[in-house]
Order: structure tokens, then C-alpha cells, then sequence
């Protein structure tokens, strides 16, 4: 499978910051791609150095085999970034926008395609509003059209959904898995790890400008193999001093870690003979949340083998 974007050995400084330390990975053709990490990770600086925003000071980056660096053009022109601040001109209306963001990339009579994305990102009643009329939400579906309207086969979606409903959440989700079916390559950062574990097929986590896991997400999961018990007692609760060494509490909720489910009826069976009376029980499987804090508190080991 070619390769859509090579980071290699990539080192970034703001005074005495060092925001990136070494960051290499490479993501594939067609690869619906995570990027997640803490404030600070060095995730935003990393989009910055791809879109020739930000000069690294050492390591190479290229876009579709064109260096964002000594080709900054053809790699800018196979690229398409929805930035995580609200920028926008307020002096224009939401298709003159667009047909501005066109003329950049040297496209003309882009209208066809213009209207496709308005009608997808629920904008097209908003065509002809002045960008400083819409609301929080509206803008930031703009970003998003901005970042499409040139067709790049790249697209990085730097907490798109921030501050979004989630009417049009779904439908933005829905819009761009389409494009990633069709083709595009898509890097995704966002908080919402829920949205990244529904999305990706792969993951990277920085941590202080450092990749600390770069795996599937489905291995990253079977990396917290077991499920989490949650149980609220009745009544004064007296654990069987076996049972609360295991036993975590909080708000009157026990919470017990297993490794297995062979080890759920055990468990019971010492609440029973403890005479503890259960008023409500749920059963978890682990999730990217468990995965991140696990990473990021280096509870799940060392690297991943990237994949």
C-alpha cells in the first residue's frame, strides 16, 4: 500500500519548549488515521509542520511523496486542514468563501462542487450569510467546506467536532467516512475518543512530542484485555476483607478489575457469603479512555509495534 504522508525523526523548538522529539510515522493511502495525546502532546504542532505552517528544525515530512519543505506547493495543493481555532473573513458570505478558498488552489467554476459540500455539512440555507452572522457551530462547518473545496486526497481534521451539536456531528462523521471509502486518506485529532475508537483503524498517542503507542486500534484494545465490575451495595456494606483488597470505591459505587469472566461468579459467591445485597451491577469492557490513561500514566508498557 503507498504511502500518504512519511514523518520521519521530526524535532520542533519554541525557546526552551521542545514540542516534538523525534515523531516518525507513516500513515497509508486510503487509512483513516488517529492522532490523540494530552494539551501540550505536540498534536497541533505536528499538523503545523504538515501543512508547512511551521518550519521543523530537524526530520522530513512528506504529503503524496512531496516534501512540505522544498515542494511546500504540491504538497499544500494534496492536502486539506480543518484547523482547531475559529479563523474566518468576516466580510464575506459563505459561498464567496468557498470560491475564495477555490481561486487559492487555482480552481474555477467550482460551483457544482461547492453546492456538494454545502448540502453535505447542512450549510446550503446559509449559502449567502456574512461568515460573522453564524454561530460557533456554523463556522466550523465552514472550516471544514474550506478544507474540502479543493479536493485534497489528505485530509486532517484537527478537533473538528469542538463546540459541534451532535445533529451535525453525525452528519459530518457521515460525510467523511464517505470520502474515506471513496479514497481519502484522513487524520483525525480529537478529544472525543469515543469518535476515534468508532473512526480508526490506527492510532498514535504523543505524549510531551514523543509517539508513545502507534498501533490498531483493535490491539490497542486487546492491550487492557478484561472487563471492569461496577456494583452498588445495599445497605452498610462489610466486604469479605478478600474481596475489598481487590475493591475500589466511589460515591457508593464498588468497582472490581477482572481479568476474565470466569472470574465474575467467584466473585459473587463471596458477596453472598459476605451478605452483601446487590442493588444494581454493570459490566464493562475496556475502551480507548481506559487505553489513553493507561498510555499516558505508562501503565501499558512500552511502545507499540507500529503496523
Amino acid at each position: 500500500m503507498s504511502v500518504a504522508v512519511a514523518i520521519s525523526r521530526v524535532e520542533k523548538r519554541f525557546g526552551s519548549l521542545r514540542a516534538l522529539a523525534g515523531v516518525s510515522l507513516q500513515i497509508a493511502e486510503g487509512e483513516f488515521f488517529g492522532l490523540l495525546g494530552p494539551n501540550g502532546a505536540g498534536k497541533t504542532t505536528l499538523i503545523s509542520c504538515l501543512a508547512g505552517l511551521v518550519r521543523p528544525d530537524a526530520g522530513q515530512l512528506t504529503v503524496m511523496g512531496h516534501d512540505v519543505v522544498s515542494d511546500y506547493r504540491e504538497a499544500r495543493r494534496r492536502l486539506g486542514v480543518v484547523p482547531q481555532e475559529l479563523v474566518f473573513d468576516p466580510f464575506f458570505s459563505v459561498r464567496e468563501t468557498l470560491r475564495i478558498q477555490s481561486g487559492y488552489f487555482g480552481i474555477r467554476r467550482n460551483d457544482d462542487w461547492i453546492d456538494e459540500i454545502l448540502a453535505n455539512l447542512d450549510l446550503t440555507a446559509k449559502a449567502d450569510t456574512n461568515m460573522r452572522r453564524l454561530s460557533g457551530g456554523m463556522k466550523r462547518r465552514v472550516l471544514v467546506a474550506q478544507a474540502l473545496v479543493h479536493r485534497p486526497p489528505v485530509i486532517v481534521l484537527d478537533e473538528p467536532t469542538a463546540g459541534v451539536d451532535v445533529e451535525l456531528r453525525q452528519g459530518l462523521w457521515q460525510f467523511i467516512r464517505r470520502l474515506n471509502q471513496d479514497g481519502h486518506t484522513v487524520i483525525l485529532t480529537t478529544h472525543y475518543l469515543e469518535e476515534a475508537e468508532a473512526l480508526c483503524a490506527r492510532i498514535a498517542m504523543l505524549k510531551a512530542g514523543r509517539v508513545v503507542a502507534l498501533d490498531t486500534t483493535r490491539n490497542l484494545l486487546a492491550r487492557f484485555s478484561g472487563q471492569t465490575l461496577n456494583l452498588r451495595l445495599a445497605g452498610p456494606v462489610q466486604l469479605p476483607p478478600v474481596l475489598r483488597m481487590r475493591a475500589s470505591e466511589s460515591g457508593g459505587t464498588w468497582t472490581f478489575q477482572l481479568a476474565g469472566l470466569d472470574e465474575l461468579e467467584p466473585l459473587l459467591a463471596g458477596l453472598r457469603v459476605g451478605g452483601c445485597v446487590i442493588e444494581e451491577m454493570r459490566l464493562t469492557q475496556p475502551d480507548l479512555e481506559d487505553v489513553f490513561l493507561g498510555v499516558m500514566q505508562g501503565s501499558a508498557g512500552k511502545d507499540a509495534a507500529p503496523c
